[in-house]
């Protein structure tokens, strides 16, 4: 089996996470730091002559990878332009943690609890442009609250290119849908294996095309990992 044709449940994805924290002793931030490598290669490869990439972040681990993802284009002297969107939220640890690595590089992201300044970056955006979403996960259930889904129209409302990061923001990745407004992709880089949901035809206006990137877990203990939840 191809890690491509892996196939998780949104719960699937948390616990594999855990595992690997707990039984081979990564820490999240280097799973974090992969994923966003990932998510970076593609956009150095097949995105190189975008004019501007605009990364949106929300507070949790998806806008984390943003943050890495803003730094892994930076290395190799990729600028991209950074927003996030507390929404009121707390930044989870390993969000908040590169952040602090994006603002002592002299790159802070613009921060803010509401839209506006992501929106306005959005509506400038043109054709030869790249959108980044990193809003929101894997742990989307109902439908998506402000600001967020303000965020989501804009960017929805743009010709700019937009890249996903492991699901588009407002899609429901066990079943596929979105209970109200959701990203539409043109890619998605999602992690591991493929989600439920994507399977699902209702999913494939959300999607665009897919590619699976891995974040550093070993093929075989994934394999046997997953055997073992699923007898």
């Amino acid at each position: 089996m191809n890690s491509d044709r892996r196939v998780l449940s949104r719960t699937e994805v948390r616990n594999l996470d855990a595992a690997a924290v707990r039984e081979l002793g990564l820490c999240g931030l280097l799973l974090m730091e992969n994923a966003a490598r990932g998510v970076a290669d593609v956009i150095q490869r097949e995105f190189a002559n975008v004019n501007r990439i605009t990364i949106l972040c929300g507070p949790g681990n998806n806008g984390g990878d943003g943050l890495a993802v803003c730094r892994q284009l930076a290395a190799v002297n990729i600028a991209a332009s950074v927003f996030v969107v507390t929404g009121g939220k707390q930044l989870s640890d390993d969000a908040a943690a590169n952040l602090k690595f994006l603002t002592a590089a002299s790159h802070p992201p613009e921060c803010s609890e509401d839209s506006a300044a992501a929106i306005t970056a959005v509506q400038t955006l043109t054709k030869h442009d790249l959108i980044v979403d990193c809003l929101l996960g894997t742990g989307v259930r109902g439908p998506v609250k402000a600001p967020f889904d303000q965020v989501i129209e804009a960017v929805n409302a743009s010709h700019a290119t937009v890249i996903a990061v492991d699901v588009p923001s407002g899609l429901n990745c066990d079943t596929g849908a979105a209970d109200g407004v959701c990203v539409l992709a043109d890619r998605t880089v999602t992690f591991v294996g493929l989600k439920q949901g994507f399977l699902l035809p209702i999913a494939s206006d959300f999607l665009g095309q897919v590619t699976v990137a891995h974040i550093g877990l070993p093929y075989r203990w994934v394999t046997e990992w997953l055997n073992s939840q699923r007898q």
